[in-house]
């Protein structure tokens, strides 16, 4: 988590492809998401964070409850 930051890590993952699969879902449900790669490089062997909006949190938990 970010302190004090505007948007909230909830997710961090390894590679691109599972990290735009997270942006997708949260997207579908109205929330905007962010993805950051946690290194210099991009890619499959890299972590990335997932972040949303602080006040959109509480939406991302009862997202990942119906799944």
């Amino acid at each position: 988590m970010q302190p004090g930051g505007m948007w909230v890590e909830v997710r961090r993952v390894k590679g691109r492809t599972l990290a735009e699969m997270w942006k997708e879902l949260f997207e579908a449900e109205g929330i905007p998401t962010r993805i950051l790669s946690d290194g210099l490089e991009e890619g499959e062997l890299s972590t990335y964070r997932v972040l949303v909006p602080r006040f959109r949190e509480h939406v991302v938990e009862e997202v990942l409850r119906k799944i």
